[in-house]
């Protein structure tokens, strides 16, 4: 691998780190000083005696697309939650921008799952966007007249001017996702943490999702650390991968990681990685392992994460 390095932690894990393949994001970079967004330094996490992932060094810079993949419980979503503040590391250290992260940073933006939100919500699309540039504040007060122009910009980015009076809770999950990216991205923020959301959508919603989050990160330099057990949505805007196993991780290009010797390595079973029409599966070594429409992909930590996910990445 011609353009990372390899290192093994002291407890076992090998990591592949590869710099920016990009000149668009390098350059991205360059211009906010080439200081990483978020840096992780021999990070680790741990339930009880149960270790999700320890040893991880990472730098995310401005600008970086880095898809977070692996099979259920394997602290995907973990790692999320780690750098939202409300979790802690159970060993290392996190920073974001240069300082320790804490809860409620405003230059952080989380996208979650898509959920439907229960009917008879009165919360209406322009109200939830209006959230991610008035809800610091305290009390309710009218809007400024620039928070009112940049919240009416915002609605029209997304996509969203024509269902922006109705209900959050009568539009569709692809309407709904334009909206919370929408929030997401008010603040604008210097990172968009991304957990799982594609799921449920149909591959026109998740197109129109993952343009939107990839014109944030190109136009503004926002980094984004995007989590889901299927990267073939993404693949064209992705510039490394962290897949998490059994403990264990790799980092690296898409193409250096997604590979048969890697992650059968990673996993300690056969693994098969068949590339075809542009889009990548990975096989498992037994059919009993099958999670594709287990509906359950989002569930951490599971009691297992030792095999991959056949047919997802």
């Amino acid at each position: 691998m011609a353009a990372g390095e390899h290192r093994r932690s002291d407890g076992g894990t090998e990591a592949v780190t590869t710099t920016l393949q990009d000149p668009d994001r390098a350059a991205t970079a360059e211009r906010s000083g080439g200081s990483a967004v978020l840096a992780l330094r021999d990070a680790g996490l741990a339930y009880g005696s149960r270790r999700l992932w320890d040893g991880l060094d990472l730098d995310v810079q401005p600008g970086e697309f880095v898809a977070v993949l692996g099979p259920n419980g394997a602290g995907k979503t973990s790692l999320l939650r780690t750098v939202l503040g409300q979790q802690r590391l159970t060993s290392g250290s996190m920073s974001f921008l240069g300082r320790p992260v804490r809860r409620g940073h405003r230059r952080i933006g989380y996208i979650p799952q898509q959920r439907l939100m229960d009917s008879g919500t009165p919360l209406r699309a322009r109200d939830m966007i209006a959230q991610g540039v008035t809800g610091h504040r305290w009390g309710i007060r009218p809007e400024r007249r620039a928070e009112r122009e940049r919240i009416d910009r915002i609605v029209d980015e997304v996509g969203a001017t024509a269902f922006a009076d109705a209900p959050v809770a009568e539009l569709s999950g692809g309407e709904q996702q334009r909206t919370r990216v929408g929030q997401a991205i008010a603040a604008d923020p210097a990172l968009l943490l991304c957990d799982e959301p594609l799921i449920s959508l149909d591959l026109r919603h998740q197109r129109g999702v993952t343009e939107l989050i990839d014109r944030q990160r190109r136009q503004q330099g926002a980094a984004v650390l995007f989590v889901t057990h299927d990267v073939n949505p993404i693949l064209d805007v992705v510039d490394r991968v962290l897949y998490i196993a059994g403990g264990r991780f790799r980092i690296g290009a898409p193409d250096e990681v997604l590979r048969a010797d890697v992650l059968s390595d990673l996993y300690g079973t056969p693994v098969d990685v068949v590339r075809t029409m542009g889009r990548i599966v990975i096989v498992g070594a037994s059919d009993a392992h099958d999670t594709a429409g287990d509906g359950h992909h989002h569930c951490e930590p599971g009691p297992h994460a030792t095999t991959p996910d056949e047919g997802r990445i």
